[in-house]
């Protein structure tokens, strides 16, 4: 068994993994490692051919590929920090022993000061969701679709129906109708569009798409290969309707019906948030288990690859904080907690600030990341501290699949405050 130690290792090569690397070079560490279980660094971004990103991380348009490939050249030029790809971690001790294998050096164990989950998110498959019918082929999570299409240059199927109006389904219907294939149909179980509205319009709606709201498919017909799809309306409780079946004709069916945090490395170290499934993390990063962070879309699923650096930077500057013993032992935390239309709130718990120990400056900022339960309008968000707001603002529309970022100075929190509710209500 090989035997290595590193300052600080980080678990995924992804966006937020780059970042945290990044970020703890910026701030001193010493030796980072990034785990990578991919042949390459980058992670998603790499299949994710489309432009769209980077806009507030590099203020200017990017691919995917392009966008990680900025971080990539940032982490080369730093010296220290070191890459293991194609290497699978199996184990993570709380003692901060890392197990892994790659097929060039076999098992290692790697001692860290510091660790960084940044493992992303996984696709709910046909399995989650309960889909009746038999198993033939042509049944397609949406990313491994988008994989195969964009890097690998085959196209799953020529007629095309897509069950779920997430972000990455929205964008393979228009990628796989631009590849010379037909989708005859979105289908959403939700009333409204789990999706940015920006990618309804300029993939669904700019190609003529038809998308079916509050509809699922409740049968998929073929026995080597998918042969078509039983579709049905669904009443409030997301239950089929009968009489309202049709069927269409595909030879291909797409899943885009969510995503879930990858945890299954750290769900038995640390706490987890029922709501987000990823980890209970602080206003550093930092879970219920000192000495290991969390960033990216394995605390929440994000909807801006922009988000997922800020917060990967940000788990890797108090990592190597952290290692240098400038990170303050916790005192006894102020809860976050999500109220009214608020569904998910991140950080879920933050501790008072003390300035003086290389931390926090007097105009930083508390940035909360939070998603509603559904689509509103007129909606007031309030952050209340101590039977006191101490931050307001007006949401003229509000939606499940679109973050909503509240930034407040750390000074209007008052020092005796136990809990901060943050509630999204009608105006």
């Amino acid at each position: 068994m090989t035997n290595l130690s590193y300052d600080i290792v980080i678990i995924g090569g992804g966006p937020a993994g780059l970042a945290a690397a990044h970020g703890a070079s910026e701030q001193g560490a010493k030796s980072i490692l990034v785990i990578e279980r991919d042949r390459e660094l980058g992670g998603i971004l790499q299949q994710c051919i489309h432009n769209g990103f980077g806009l507030h991380r590099f203020k200017e348009e990017l691919t995917g590929p392009g966008y990680a490939g900025r971080y990539i050249k940032l982490v080369q030029q730093d010296k220290n920090v070191k890459f293991m790809l194609d290497t699978m971690v199996l184990n993570i001790k709380s003692n901060k022993t890392i197990i892994a294998v790659n097929p060039k050096q076999g098992l290692c164990e790697i001692q860290a000061e510091a660790v960084v989950f940044a493992m992303g998110c996984r696709e709910r498959t046909r399995g989650a969701i309960r889909i009746p019918g038999e198993r033939p082929a042509g049944i397609f999570t949406a990313g491994a679709a988008q994989r195969m299409t964009n890097m690998e240059g085959y196209i799953p199927g020529k007629k095309i129906v897509i069950l779920g109006s997430g972000d990455i389904g929205l964008i393979m219907a228009r990628r796989l109708t631009l590849e010379g294939a037909k989708v005859e149909a979105v289908l959403e179980i939700m009333p409204y569009s789990n999706g940015l509205t920006r990618n309804v319009v300029q993939c669904l709606q700019d190609f003529d798409i038809p998308l079916y709201l509050a509809h699922t498919v409740t049968a998929v017909h073929g026995h080597d290969r998918v042969t078509g799809v039983t579709c049905a309306g669904v009443d409030q409780k997301m239950q089929p309707i009968p009489g309202t079946e049709f069927d269409i004709d595909c030879d291909c069916l797409l899943l885009s019906v969510g995503l879930i945090p990858e945890n299954e490395l750290s769900r038995d170290l640390v706490g987890i948030d029922q709501a987000t499934s990823g980890p209970i993390v602080d206003q550093h990063r930092q879970t219920s288990l000192p000495g290991f962070f969390a960033a990216g879309n394995v605390v929440h699923v994000h909807d801006l690859v922009d988000f997922v650096s800020e917060e990967g930077e940000l788990a890797g500057k108090y990592a190597a904080l952290y290692i240098q013993d400038k990170l303050l032992a916790p005192k006894q935390p102020i809860r976050v907690t999500a109220a009214g239309e608020v569904r998910t709130v991140v950080p879920q718990q933050i501790f008072p600030q003390e300035t003086g120990k290389d931390l926090t400056g007097p105009n930083e900022t508390l940035k909360l990341f939070m998603r509603v339960k559904q689509p509103k309008r007129q909606m007031l968000l309030t952050v209340q501290a101590s039977d006191q707001v101490i931050a307001m603002r007006k949401l003229p529309v509000v939606k499940p699949g679109e973050m909503i970022v509240m930034e407040i100075p750390y000074h209007k929190i008052p020092p005796t405050t136990q809990e901060l509710i943050v509630e999204i209500k009608e105006e």
